[in-house]
């Protein structure tokens, strides 16, 4: 990994958020890059259940000030960073007052999904890419973690297909079990449409509900990673049926020579 440039773009992180199989592995994996000699940047969303004096957030104000337009409306974006200790990693947040700044990550206290997790989704995706225009930082691998950045795979491959500073990078799509009962707004198909990706190109979010978010998700993205031994049975069925590389499933304690070895390989491998 010497010297390739990964972007790591997840819905949940360790040490900002508990523990568990999204947020470890995406704390996990760009340490393993970061100790290899690679060089990385992780974003995630700056929920407002994330203490921000502990974990020393601050904001980055010539990243922020930008409104990005959702579902017709315009929202102001705003990036943070804080340094994950003694890795020294340093992570960006993508933040909105109407889209994070409650105390929670997706649910309210009654255990519903927030109604608008489809738009915090969109949000997301359209924020890290801008950032990452700011920035001019051409990454090699974008990994994705987690359903709420689900979207970014299709926006890249659709909404920005024409920004060159993406158009040799390779995303990958870690999936795991964890994920959601129920479904997102079923209007989301139509919040989608509205960036001018056309419906037919993302059918499956007629019913915008787990399965079929992260079928979209390995749909746009170069290769695919089984982060779980327990996946939803229509989406690895969904997962099998497509012709690119798939990563099956490995242990954590096993994961760092495998991870590295599938992006090495399989990932960049040279076109010829």
């Amino acid at each position: 990994m010497n010297g390739k440039k990964i972007l790591f773009v997840s819905s949940e992180l360790v040490p900002y958020l508990p523990q568990n199989e999204v947020s470890l592995m995406s704390y996990e994996t760009p340490r393993m890059v970061n100790s290899n000699g690679g060089q990385i940047r992780i974003f995630m969303p700056r929920y407002g259940n994330i203490n921000e004096r502990r974990h020393q957030l601050h904001e980055v104000i010539r990243l922020s000030g930008m409104n990005l337009v959702i579902n017709d409306m315009d929202m102001p974006l705003i990036i943070k960073v804080a340094s994950i200790p003694k890795e020294r990693i340093q992570v960006y947040f993508i933040d909105n007052e109407e889209y994070f700044k409650r105390k929670a990550t997706f649910f309210d206290d009654k255990g519903a999904l927030f109604p608008d997790n489809d738009q915090r989704a969109i949000f997301f995706a359209k924020g890290v890419v801008e950032t990452v225009k700011k920035l001019n930082w051409t990454p090699d691998i974008i990994h994705v973690h987690g359903w709420m950045a689900s979207l970014l795979p299709l926006y890249l491959k659709k909404y920005y297909a024409d920004e060159p500073l993406f158009a040799d990078s390779k995303i990958v799509t870690s999936v795991y079990g964890q994920g959601f009962e129920g479904s997102l707004d079923k209007e989301m198909i139509k919040k989608v449409a509205f960036d001018g990706i056309s419906e037919d190109q993302v059918s499956d979010l007629e019913n915008p509900d787990y399965t079929n978010l992260l079928k979209v998700a390995v749909n746009y993205s170069d290769a695919v990673i089984l982060a779980d031994e327990d996946l939803p049975e229509d989406l690895q069925e969904h997962i099998s049926g497509l012709d690119k590389p798939v990563l099956p499933y490995v242990p954590l304690q096993e994961f760092e020579s495998a991870y590295a070895e599938f992006y090495d390989s399989q990932v960049l491998k040279p076109i010829v």
